[in-house]
């Protein structure tokens, strides 16, 4: 089912292996000068299973944060904590015994994101759990009972109405539900999308006018349920792409080339009312191939490098679709022939015109200017690999890339990890925190300011 190394999978290996205990540590040595207007919280989320805890897939750890307060120039502390899931305190189980779904039991181990003063650690299978700026657990979110759905992992943020928009993906009907979030947190809208079936749709965009749906052929499989990650590619299912207007009306669908796509880069309207979108694609070929190597069910042959690659570098290229609603055409182009993975860009330009994307490329961090199309590195050194680059504006920038880049990067041999902070215009390094333990490879995180309400 899965490639390994003597009897442990490669992602409980190395500096993808998970850490055994909780740990705190203060006064964390700094290189260089960290900016003192990074005053908050970059926090991390990831799988990390129990010890003795043998996972299938390496998506189905529980969820583990990963915190550092930045205040005033200072790392002042470092600490880490499971998600408290039920899935983690009672072992239940997301499926009950009566076929129904229990949406507290997940492991919480995708993202962590900030909105309306309140922090939600999330996966896409169940429901927020809502933690604390110290990464206690206070408990799943329904949002006073309205959400009956799932609720993605990579919900979004309107810059300009505040609003949260995400949708929630089932294995039965209703396969899609889109839901709106207002700027004080109550859920005033949920609407059903009518798809073919259930399938694994990870990500998502909004632009000023419209939500894109990704429609893609990752299907749900009940047989596999117990052996691994119950999705399989389906080359019958085919790819498209969803154009929905935000104030309401029907779904229209454009088809394109079957690919998979965990992460998009952001979406905008350009000037000729197309939609444009960008993400990081998966041809047919590398996805199965690696879906294989990391607990999913494939007819492709394992690859021993494939959690690396997705860890690390992703199969995946930075691909572009322009979507023309007045005439149905839709084209895509390749914008690098680059592994990539983890798109970032700066929040305050989510569904908008932008200029800057960063990405994770094998042992460094891309920087890709869409306007002129050219591009830049930052390698951190033999042996060291980045992981997701968030993207933190300086106050009162004039520029769009004026600001820093978090990441935390991790020795491959597995020895340690350092948060390192790197000036966004031209990816030199500004700071390094020098952390008390190894930080997993894991998957998403978000700097929290304090001005947002996280004291």
């Amino acid at each position: 089912m899965s490639e390994q190394t003597g009897t442990r999978p490669l992602w409980m290996e190395g500096h993808l292996a998970p850490v055994p205990d909780e740990i705190d540590a203060t006064g964390l040595p700094v290189t260089g000068t960290l900016p003192p207007e990074l005053t908050g919280r970059y926090f991390r989320n990831g799988p990390n299973p129990r010890p003795g805890e043998q996972t299938a897939h390496w998506f189905s750890g529980h969820g583990m944060l990963h915190g550092i307060r930045l205040r005033g120039g200072r790392a002042e502390w470092y600490r880490n904590r499971w998600v408290r899931t039920s899935a983690f305190t009672e072992d239940a189980s997301l499926l009950r015994p009566d076929f129904t779904v229990d949406r507290t039991a997940v492991t919480a181990n995708t993202h962590v994101v900030p909105f309306n003063d309140r922090i939600y650690a999330l996966i896409e299978v169940g429901f927020p759990y809502e933690v604390t700026p110290d990464l206690g657990t206070v408990g799943p979110c329904d949002f006073g009972g309205r959400l009956t759905s799932a609720m993605t992992a990579h919900p979004k943020e309107d810059p300009v109405t505040g609003e949260l928009l995400f949708f929630g993906y089932g294995f039965t009907p209703p396969y899609l539900t889109y839901h709106r979030l207002s700027p004080a947190g109550e859920l005033v809208e949920s609407r059903e999308i009518d798809v073919p079936g259930a399938t694994m749709m990870h990500d998502f965009a909004i632009t000023e006018n419209h939500v894109v749906w990704l429609d893609l052929p990752l299907v749900f499989d009940l047989a596999l349920a117990d052996r691994g990650m119950p999705y399989r590619w389906d080359d019958g299912y085919g790819a498209r792409l969803g154009i929905m207007p935000r104030g309401g009306g029907a779904v229209r669908w454009y088809e394109i080339d079957p690919c998979y796509v965990f992460h998009v880069g952001n979406a905008h309207e350009d000037g000729q009312g197309r939609v444009v979108l960008d993400g990081a694609r998966y041809s047919p070929e590398t996805f199965t191939a690696a879906w294989a190597s990391i607990g999913g069910l494939s007819a492709e042959p394992a690859r021993a490098d494939a959690p690396r690659a997705m860890a690390e570098i992703g199969d995946a290229r930075l691909h572009r679709w322009t979507i023309d609603t007045a005439t149905g055409k839709v084209t895509d182009e390749a914008l690098d022939d680059r592994g990539v993975e983890f798109p970032t860009h700066d929040d305050s330009l989510t569904g908008r015109p932008h200029r800057f994307l960063y990405t994770v490329a094998g042992d460094s961090i891309v920087k890709y200017d869409l306007r002129t199309g050219s591009s830049s590195e930052h390698a951190p050194g033999p042996g060291l690999v980045p992981g997701e680059a968030v993207f933190v504006p300086a106050e009162g920038a004039r520029n769009e890339d004026e600001g820093w880049l978090l990441s935390i990067v991790s020795d491959t041999a597995g020895q340690g990890s350092e948060l390192v902070v790197l000036d966004a215009a031209d990816l030199s390094p500004t700071a390094a925190v020098r952390l008390p333990r190894r930080v997993p490879a894991g998957f998403h995180g978000s700097w929290i300011p304090d001005r947002q309400g996280v004291q």
